[in-house]
């Protein structure tokens, strides 16, 4: 079975399943927190300007706004004056993003981009993920592009592999509570998953003609609903979370009362080879899952631009 024309192409646009300002602009503070921490937004310099803000993330400059009010209680930006935006600091104590000493779990937004971007510190990257979409992923990925492109990180090769459930699932989430309700929301998430699918796949291939990066990128779809998210990196880590299922109410969002979860926040367990015992194990372990998962019941998914 082939899914090379599951649905018309949707909208070019990062789709992120219809999240609220508070959602948006959480986003947004999380993404800005760690290119500072990264070296992306170097100490002293101006943070970009809100309308270019808005334009990158496709949020009203509102939601642009609140998230540089929330970097700004912390500590990350200088004072603002009027049609001038502000400097970048780094506040003495952070210990929100002290997972990499810690190894303590965070939310996916927060853990993800760091861990992409050391990633990419290899000259042959490894990117082995199962999800339910790449809502997450992108943002992280995005991190570590942008230091490609700032000449920070300088990879030879890049090489990805995406499972996503097929679109014949029955999923078990998203779903719609009203039955009445489901195909439609299960559309919606399929216009999701292919959307976000592109918007990968363009980021990432764009390093093979901006930086001669040699990249392969290919997505496989699985029949089931992905209970937890994985993401293994150059076969040496392994970052695993569970999907936390809640019901919302009809009418929040726009949307119908919904079994769904917001992947963002899943926190993020690290494994890596480098300690041995129990966490190389499991890095191990997960890599042949998803190997066999890969090998056996997986299929390709087409994605037409």
């Amino acid at each position: 079975m082939t899914e090379e024309n599951e649905c018309a192409r949707p909208a070019e646009q990062h789709a992120t399943g219809g999240g609220d300002g508070r959602r948006a602009s959480a986003r947004i503070a999380g993404v800005l927190r760690d290119r500072v921490h990264e070296g992306v937004l170097k100490v002293g310099e101006r943070m970009p300007t809100q309308a270019a803000l808005a334009r990158e993330f496709g949020v009203e400059r509102g939601a642009v706004r609140q998230a540089l009010q929330v970097l700004r209680a912390e500590g990350f930006l200088g004072p603002a004056r009027r049609g001038v935006p502000p400097r970048v600091t780094r506040p003495r104590r952070d210990p929100a993003h002290q997972d990499a000493a810690t190894r303590e779990p965070q939310g996916t937004l927060v853990a993800l981009g760091p861990r992409l971007v050391r990633a990419f510190e290899e000259r042959a990257v490894r990117i082995d993920v199962l999800t339910l979409t790449a809502e997450s992923l992108i943002p992280a990925v995005s991190e570590a592009v942008i230091a490609v492109h700032h000449g920070s990180l300088r990879p030879g090769s890049v090489t990805a592999r995406i499972l996503l459930p097929s679109r014949s699932t029955r999923l078990a989430f998203p779903a719609a509570v009203a039955e009445e309700e489901r195909e439609a929301v299960r559309r919606r998430w399929l216009r999701m998953r292919d959307a976000q699918a592109r918007v990968l796949r363009r980021a990432l291939t764009g390093l093979g003609h901006s930086h001669g990066v040699e990249v392969s990128v290919e997505f496989r779809t699985v029949p089931f609903t992905p209970p937890v998210k994985l993401y293994l990196l150059n076969g040496a880590e392994a970052l695993f979370a569970y999907y936390l299922v809640a019901r919302s109410e009809d009418g929040a969002d726009g949307l119908p009362g919904m079994f769904d979860t917001w992947g963002t926040q899943a926190r993020l367990f690290r494994f890596e080879t480098a300690p041995g015992g129990r966490d190389a194990a499991f890095v191990g372990e997960a890599h042949d899952w998803f190997e066999s998962l890969w090998t056996t019941i997986s299929e390709p998914l087409g994605l037409e631009e």
